[in-house]
């Protein structure tokens, strides 16, 4: 009788000879920093996945040699990297997609670059996904900020054309998902070198500029209280402050919270809306750009945070003044 399948024997059968380990050594020899997701899934295993994510052979033996059923992620900010995400269809096709005979990302893709008078974007490193989608690899030229459109509904380049650039990340080749109940590997298909990518693209995928800043910034209301006017000071100068310092994933609610704590000022005469929307615009204008947080975003979130706190004014006793509301970080 057969001694029973380990778990690593298991991941080897499905990924090759050398397993999920040697799937992580290849793309790290790529320069492609990696990260452990968990088993079967693109979930990241680890926390601050972008930060911890390396090239470093020593630590990536230690983590798959530890867990080695882990499937392999690839950091796609630290990696320089921009993949666009093309899927097939998984159901009923849009009829004016039917019409003209798209059936996958890729056709929407090339009809993109026809529209835009440029090459079909092919001939870079590409790897076939387990639900028959591809992933193309691109590199991102420098002094570029590319938006990553994966889960942003709506906004992608097109039908079932995705984008993951900084702040997201991607299945290594090797890695492996279940399709019907059966472990399916991500394979290699078109080995290769990373292409530039197109201009065209380039163009598509930068983020609107942030909105200009007036001259000079709209001054709080006037007020009788130097205590007032100095809590209205050490609350915006606390606000302003979350928001600089917000990371990716908490970026949205620390912003809705400073506007909402700012707003309750608003709603007692305090402080404009304008002067609110002005700082807060400043204290994010780094985040513009990176992981898809852009300038409607913020200016939306902004507006609906004042509204919501317009709508509690602060109240103010002969205590002393309380600290400013902290943003969850």
């Amino acid at each position: 009788m057969n001694a029973p399948t380990t778990a690593a024997q298991a991941a080897t059968l499905v990924t090759g000879t050398s397993g999920l380990l040697g799937a992580a050594l290849d793309a790290a020899r790529r320069g492609w920093p990696v990260f452990p997701l968990a088993p079967r899934s693109k979930r990241p295993a680890i926390a601050d996945w972008q930060q911890r994510a390396t090239c470093d052979p020593e630590r990536i033996r230690r983590w798959w040699l530890r867990h080695p059923l882990h499937n392999v992620g690839i950091a796609c900010g630290p990696a320089g990297l921009l993949v666009l995400d093309l899927d097939a269809a998984h159901g009923p096709i849009p009829i004016h997609w039917a019409r003209r005979g798209v059936t996958h990302g890729r056709d929407v893709l090339a009809l993109l670059a026809r529209r835009a008078g440029e090459p079909d974007p092919v001939g870079t490193f590409t790897v076939a996904t387990p639900r028959v989608g591809e992933h193309r690899f691109f590199s991102r030229p420098p002094g570029t900020r590319l938006r990553s459109t994966v889960g942003a509904r709506g906004r992608g380049l097109g039908w079932h054309v995705d984008t993951r650039g900084p702040g997201a990340l991607i299945a290594a080749p090797g890695s492996v998902a279940v399709v019907r109940g059966v472990p399916v590997p991500y394979t290699v298909a078109w080995d290769l070198p990373v292409a530039v990518l197109p201009r065209w693209l380039v163009t598509a995928l930068t983020p609107p500029p942030a909105p200009p800043l007036p001259a000079d910034p709209p001054p709080p209301l006037p007020t009788t209280s130097r205590r007032v006017t100095a809590y209205v000071q050490a609350a915006v100068t606390a606000e302003c402050r979350n928001v600089a310092t917000a990371t990716e994933g908490h970026r949205h609610i620390t912003v809705y919270a400073a506007a909402a704590a700012l707003g309750e000022l608003h709603g007692n005469g305090w402080i404009s809306a304008a002067a609110i929307t002005h700082h807060l615009t400043d204290a994010a204008r780094h985040h513009l750009g990176v992981a898809d947080f852009d300038a409607r975003e913020l200016t939306t979130t902004i507006r609906d945070g004042i509204a919501a706190g317009r709508d509690n004014p602060r109240i103010l006793t002969d205590r002393p003044a309380p600290r400013a509301r902290l943003a969850i970080r």
